[in-house]
């Protein structure tokens, strides 16, 4: 399919709107980060990291980054273990009710934040009388980050399909040895690229933590919402908030690199 010129220039340009739509204000915050200004003056008269050095030394920030951190990589190997569970399960054998299960498990990502998280909190408060904590967080966190995982890892299984790991039977290996030598080599990279993904959800996630974090936990997320409108902590908001972009962003690219680089047969 061919496109003339001005069609061309036409979606260039509404791509380079989106895309400042969308990167502008998260480089304004990275910028103001760095803003010698309290009150974030623009353009900046001056740079200083004494912004950063506070953030670092802030118990809270620390804190928060610590539940953040915490909470992220729990849910991420609950995503890893169940996600990848469930696509060998949907992959490699045909059962009553497959397409329903697999629906189940893509649906939470599509569902408005706020209803998971009153949902879970009612579930865990209500039905089960579980206090929340950090491991209500980590349920909840897992609840959408297992479709990345189960999306990446049932899109290699189907392209690897099952010719090599039935001439390894053939051949004498049983199911664990076929499993670490043959399956799980050509099956690695994409749960490592759902694995960084699910991690980048998780990071930055603060609709669901809102309602399944118990007291005094606060992520990093949950700690910019409560120090937004606090004038003497504007500053280390900024750095806070930059910090959480830069976090976040990296594991996508990474995760969208690796995936590339696996489809073409090429090496990351």
């Amino acid at each position: 399919m061919t496109i003339s010129n001005k069609a061309r220039y036409a979606l260039m340009s509404l791509m380079g709107v989106g895309l400042a739509f969308i990167y502008i204000p998260l480089s304004v915050v990275i910028i103001n980060s760095f803003n010698s200004s309290r009150t974030f003056s623009w353009p900046p008269q001056s740079f200083t990291t004494q912004w950063w050095s506070k953030a670092i030394g802030n118990t809270g920030v620390r804190k928060a980054f610590g539940w953040s951190l915490t909470a992220g990589l729990l849910a991420t190997a609950i995503a890893l273990l169940l996600g990848t569970s469930l696509a060998f399960a949907v992959s490699r054998y045909d059962f009553f009710g497959k397409e329903v299960i697999s629906l189940l498990v893509i649906l939470p990502i599509s569902l408005p934040g706020v209803v998971t998280g009153i949902a879970l909190s009612n579930a865990f408060n209500q039905q089960l009388g579980i206090s929340t904590g950090l491991m209500t967080i980590v349920i909840g966190h897992a609840t959408f980050t297992i479709v990345v995982v189960y999306n990446n890892a049932l899109a290699r299984l189907k392209r690897m399909g099952t010719s090599l790991q039935e001439a390894s039977m053939d051949l004498g290996a049983n199911g664990i040895t076929t499993f670490r030598l043959i399956t799980l080599p050509n099956l690695a990279s994409a749960l490592f690229a759902g694995a960084l993904l699910a991690f980048g959800l998780s990071f930055d996630e603060i609709v669901v933590t809102t309602f399944t974090a118990g007291p005094g936990i606060q992520t990093l997320p949950i700690w910019i919402y409560n120090n937004l409108f606090r004038p003497n902590q504007a500053p280390i908001v900024n750095v806070v908030a930059a910090t959480l972009v830069i976090v976040s962003v990296l594991p996508i690219y990474l995760s969208q690199r690796l995936s590339q680089d696996s489809t073409s047969g090429g090496r990351f």
